[in-house]
């Protein structure tokens, strides 16, 4: 019974720095265009070969 006493503020803790992460994550804009990202991956780079 003390290990809750220990895990429950624990698991609050990692949920909020979860959710801190994800916000820092969509205010940073890491989440603003991700289909471009999707065609960048898949387009044939041919510019950086010489």
């Amino acid at each position: 019974m003390d290990i809750l006493f220990m895990l429950i503020p624990l698991s609050v803790v990692m949920a909020l720095a979860v959710l801190g992460g994800l916000w820092w994550a969509v205010y940073r804009g890491q989440f603003e265009d991700i289909e471009e990202e999707g065609r960048r991956i898949l387009e044939d780079d041919d510019t950086n070969t010489q």
